[in-house]
């Protein structure tokens, strides 16, 4: 769907291109998202400016937005070596440049599906995902790909990310509860993006976001966070860099490549 569509009864999708008056609704959202997560508001209202039409809205009965899927078109060549290590960050950047220089945008970027904590548990992630599946395909794109956050990564900061996403359950599927969900959706696990998102701010700014004290140097554990959180007392900062898993969903057949053999599909919820 390029604006409207069903999600599931009682609810619609519409693209933010369609309904610009909820542009304040979508960012206000209540999500799981940590404070301390503040992506570039520069390149996110480009984003929302220039591709309206990718940002996907879930509404209720009432109009309220219940969930949505952020989305930037790039070019990229298909070979999954070429997907950027800072996957979310380096997304938006590259949606910007190739944009601005005219280049074919080939490729759909899911910069975030989120859902109101209400309404999890219902798969209703991935009923959206599924929408953007289908948003990007009917868009022209071969690809939808994604620098995926577990939904349980953070419970394990230490654990390498490698480690982490590597694990599967005897079927197969993956252990993590949302790299399942995009495996059903017919998606490769291709690899991690180690350096996806950098979040650095002061020591106060820490302590605001997060409420901790942020008063002893070193690795420390954050609430939300897939990774420590190094800090530094003596320089009054601490930095955050959170790894993501690059998924990959084809769309459409490249030319000269082979198509996907993938066509798992599943809805159900464990």
């Amino acid at each position: 769907m390029t604006s409207t569509g069903t999600a599931t009864p009682g609810l619609h999708i519409v693209s933010l291109a369609a309904r610009p008056d909820l542009a304040s609704a979508m960012l206000a959202m209540e999500s799981s998202w940590p404070d301390y997560i503040r992506p570039d508001p520069i390149l996110v209202h480009w984003a929302f400016d220039r591709h309206a039409a990718h940002q996907l809205l879930v509404l209720g009965d009432d109009d309220r937005v219940v969930a949505r899927a952020a989305s930037v078109p790039l070019h990229w060549d298909g070979d999954p070596n070429t997907l950027p290590d800072t996957g979310w960050d380096e997304a938006l950047r590259r949606c910007m440049a190739d944009t601005a220089n005219g280049r074919r945008l080939t490729t759909m970027c899911a910069l975030e599906i989120a859902v109101v904590p209400g309404l999890l548990g219902r798969n209703m992630s991935g009923r959206v995902l599924r929408a953007l599946i289908d948003h990007s395909r009917k868009a022209g794109c071969y690809d939808l790909v994604a620098p995926v956050r577990p939904s349980r990564k953070h419970l394990e900061p230490y654990v390498p990310m490698r480690e982490y996403a590597a694990r599967t359950r005897p079927d197969g599927l993956p252990e993590d509860p949302w790299l399942r969900v995009h495996a059903r959706a017919g998606a490769q696990i291709l690899h991690v993006c180690p350096v996806s998102m950098t979040v650095s701010g002061s020591l106060a700014q820490w302590r605001r976001w997060t409420g901790l004290p942020f008063d002893t140097s070193g690795p420390t554990v954050v609430p939300g966070a897939v990774s420590p959180v190094v800090v530094d007392t003596d320089q009054d900062y601490a930095v955050y860099i959170e790894p993501n898993v690059w998924v990959r969903h084809r769309l459409a057949e490249r030319p000269g490549t082979p198509p996907d053999d993938q066509t798992a599909e599943d809805d159900s919820d464990d």
